[in-house]
């Protein structure tokens, strides 16, 4: 297959970016979209350019690492989808692919596709945790969990934090992501304790972070790759309400 790349450059945080296009004609199909990004690297490399720098890790769908906005699509084209799960096939024989990086006033790029999504870790610090004692694991059934509960805390457990919501959120909101935190954690009795500081404390450092205000469009959970519900921030919004009326 023969594509052309349109990929964002941009030298450092300071500097301006521009997409510059690169031919590959030799895409395998087989290939994953980061692989593809491999063989042109590859290829810069030995012609002395600059590589394109973008995250990546376990690539398995699996770390959270990998993200670009691809045809102005958060991971791309198809659902349930990270950029690494991507494959060449998805596209077609001559296709002209744009490649950027997440767009958000949150998420500050570092150097072409790799941007600065530490915000999403300082909001987890805030409160995405449970208090447990030290010695010795629980009997597994000491606290049962109805199915239903469980269920729910397992769909939303599944965020992997790699901040595709945000980037297709048109507001730059982060409430797809805080929500499975306070969705996965508050449904449990292990995270009772810290119910009502934990949406307190995860929602404050959000905000703090300069990240959008949730209304409702949808495109978060559209882009997800791990299918985060919409209800999920529904619940959020209940959890921030009963929290702050506890407080006062």
């Amino acid at each position: 297959m023969k594509l052309t790349l349109r990929i964002w450059r941009q030298a450092g945080p300071a500097e301006p970016g521009r997409m510059v296009a690169y031919e590959v004609p030799d895409a395998n199909p087989d290939m994953s979209f980061l692989e593809l990004l491999d063989v042109l690297n590859e290829r810069l490399t030995l012609e002395g350019e600059d590589p394109v720098t973008f995250d990546h890790d376990c690539r398995e769908g699996i770390c959270g690492s990998c993200g670009v906005v691809i045809n102005g699509q958060a991971h791309g084209p198809r659902a349930l989808t990270t950029t690494c799960q991507l494959h060449v096939r998805s596209f077609s024989d001559g296709d002209v692919i744009d490649v950027e990086p997440w767009r958000s006033v949150a998420f500050g790029v570092l150097k072409d596709l790799m941007v600065d999504r530490s915000g999403l870790d300082r909001i987890i610090q805030a409160g995405g945790y449970i208090s447990a004692p030290t010695g010795s694991a629980p009997e597994a059934h000491s606290t049962p969990v109805p199915k239903p509960i469980a269920d729910t805390a397992f769909d939303n457990a599944t965020c992997i934090g790699c901040g595709a919501c945000v980037a297709a959120c048109p507001n730059g909101s982060a409430m797809l992501f805080t929500s499975a935190k306070v969705t996965h954690l508050n449904s449990l009795p292990q995270g009772a304790p810290e119910r009502a500081s934990r949406v307190l404390n995860l929602v404050e450092a959000m905000d703090a972070e300069g990240f959008g205000g949730c209304t409702n469009t949808g495109e978060c959970t559209n882009a997800c790759p791990k299918g985060i519900p919409l209800d999920s921030i529904a619940t959020l919004n209940r959890e921030y309400l009963r929290a702050s009326l506890g407080r006062k």
